[in-house]
């Protein structure tokens, strides 16, 4: 690991205390053309275990055809089990734990909303979304199960674009452990991971991060915060939800300001106009220190990508805004290695020419009402 990302490495190894593995081949997935046709393969191949854990699980078309590709897996004697989060799965009809019970297969809730005893948490949700087959490869991402994140549709105007990825080798069973303890925590079933895996797939240097309101610290945060800070050359930022601590938007201040080219890229158009609102009050501090901002025109831009001098990275299920980085559960994989970063790369700037650069003086020029708007919607950040 070339430096100074060796310091990340060392901050990460205290804050983490899991190691870096090396030996593994990490597959950018654009979209759910190319992302759900691998998961459900790799649920298709599957041998002895399949474990699937999603925010949403939408039970359209996308959805159906998981739960039966996960039912053809359970025929064969597969060990199948999926965890869907309590208030995601209430975004569709039926319910896909319905139609997971129905169809007999191993399911859990994670802190679903209750009456008796009493539990209506918005909060403190499951974000992370993860597949695990026969501990040997392993999706991680943005995506959720649903059918707009099928981008190539154009005639469905709430279609999104997104980024999944599919690792194989050694990280495998790093993910693995996260998606166990949520099993555990969700049912008190205790289960026995996977050996892992020894052989070598690729180049890529990886460490699954998580995160979430039961850590004593906020790592992802922290780590965000110690990368920003060691960058020399460059900084690329994709997500679709940009309200960082004071803390972090301090340390990309400082780093454009020592030069360091620092570029972020959001919706242009969000799907929760709010959360847009508030961030808007924060880019012009950004832009006056020479952080450069471009919007995404629609559709949707879900996407949660940052790549650190050409050779680190990391992805995931996290965005930059309190609600992922202090109250949802989430996953996030460091990549180092340019073997990685030479894909993501290339992704990000397609990304950037179609969008669009916005500069200080625009965001000056803009009516007072909105910039009052906007104000009010601050506020609120650390709830939105």
């Amino acid at each position: 690991i070339p430096p100074p990302l060796d310091e990340i490495a060392r901050v990460a190894d205290t804050a983490t205390r899991r190691p870096l593995i090396a030996g593994n081949r990490v597959t950018p997935l654009v979209n759910g053309e190319a992302a759900y046709p691998a998961m459900i393969s790799a649920i298709e191949e599957a041998e002895k275990y399949v474990y699937l854990s999603t925010y949403i699980f939408d039970t359209r078309r996308t959805g159906r055809s998981f739960i039966d590709a996960l039912c053809r897996a359970r025929d064969r004697g597969v060990d199948v089990r999926v965890i869907i989060d309590g208030v995601g799965e209430c975004y569709s009809l039926p319910r896909a734990g319905r139609l997971l019970a129905q169809r007999g297969i191993r399911f859990a809730r994670f802190l679903p909303p209750r009456l008796y005893p009493p539990a209506f948490r918005i909060n403190l949700r499951n974000h992370r979304k993860i597949l695990v087959v026969d501990g040997k490869a392993a999706f991680v991402g943005g995506m959720n199960i649903h059918d707009n994140h099928l981008a190539d549709r154009t005639a469905n105007r709430h279609r999104i674009i997104d980024l999944h990825f599919r690792l194989s080798g050694p990280i495998a069973n790093q993910i693995e452990h996260v998606f166990l303890e949520d099993w555990r925590f969700a049912t008190g079933e205790s289960l026995k991971p996977g050996p892992v895996q020894s052989f070598s797939t690729g180049s890529a240097i990886c460490r699954a991060v998580v995160d979430g309101p039961n850590m004593p610290i906020d790592r992802l945060e922290m780590l965000l915060f110690c990368a920003v800070s060691f960058a020399r050359k460059s900084i690329s930022i994709m997500t679709p939800y940009f309200l960082p601590s004071s803390e972090l938007l301090g340390a990309l201040q400082a780093a454009a300001l020592k030069g360091v080219d620092v570029r972020i890229l959001l919706p242009g158009k969000n799907n929760l106009p709010f959360v847009h609102w508030a961030a808007l009050r924060l880019l012009p501090d950004l832009l006056e220190r020479g952080v450069r901002i471009f919007f995404h025109p629609p559709p949707f831009v879900h996407t949660k990508l940052i790549i650190i001098d050409r050779h680190y990275a990391q992805v995931g299920s996290a965005n930059l805004d309190t609600r992922s980085l202090r109250l949802n559960f989430e996953l996030m994989v460091e990549i180092y290695g340019r073997s990685v970063t030479r894909k993501l790369l290339p992704l990000f700037e397609s990304r950037c020419r179609h969008a669009r650069e916005i500069t200080l003086e625009e965001m000056e020029r803009r009516p007072l009402l909105l910039r009052l708007r906007d104000s009010l919607f601050w506020l609120f950040s650390p709830y939105l």
